[in-house]
């Protein structure tokens, strides 16, 4: 291996202990491991260049900045939990970082907070129709013209004169249904788009 030259060596002593110090929300045990991995693929990189110095400031360069990479690694570390707990407000919080790095992430997230909504209304208003039976459910009624406008009431508010509930009693047993299959069908989709992200990430030791 090249020897380091004490200029290159302090480089690279600065950009790891930054980046340490950036990744302190994840377990020490893995932060050992990652600036580990990072200073040997950064030492395999210098391994045949004569001007150490200089090949340590490309990789460097290349790598991004402490703060660019600490964020792929904590985000990295919030997917990891993420997959284990199946928790959806998990989840989310997840996507919520995910969706400030890259236009997929955004459109995940976006997608999620549609499917957990959807959900989430169904349940509602299926538990809300005893409560409120004339007005709860799903109701269809003129929007003008020749046109329908559908409409999932929770039970607040009036619905209009001319507007037919759809479904009535019905909407008990089929909102608890739809509503848990949304919920646990944004959930896998959600997940398949995290483990999907991480095994297409070229972080070294990533």
């Amino acid at each position: 291996m090249a020897t380091v030259t004490p200029d290159a060596q302090q480089r690279i002593d600065i950009y790891l202990t930054k980046l340490r110090r950036l990744l302190s929300g994840i377990n020490e045990q893995d932060i050992q491991e990652i600036v580990q991995e990072l200073r040997s693929h950064i030492l395999d990189k210098t391994e045949t260049d004569e001007n150490t110095l200089d090949k340590v400031s490309e990789t460097l360069d290349s790598l991004g900045s402490p703060e660019q990479l600490a964020g792929e690694y904590l985000t990295d570390n919030l997917l990891a939990r993420a997959e284990v707990s199946r928790s959806p407000v998990r989840i989310l919080t997840v996507l919520f970082r995910w969706a400030s790095l890259s236009i997929t992430g955004f459109l995940v997230f976006l997608s999620s907070i549609a499917g957990y909504f959807l959900g989430v209304a169904f349940v509602l208003c299926a538990l809300l129709k005893p409560i409120h039976p004339q007005t709860a459910g799903l109701w269809i009624y003129p929007a003008g013209g020749e046109g329908t406008t559908i409409s999932l009431r929770l039970g607040f508010g009036t619905p209009p004169s001319d507007g037919k509930d759809m479904l009535g009693w019905w909407i008990v047993p089929i909102g608890l249904a739809v509503g848990y299959g949304l919920v646990m069908l944004t959930t896998r989709f959600a997940l398949w788009w995290v483990r999907r992200y991480r095994n297409s990430r070229l972080l070294p030791g990533g």
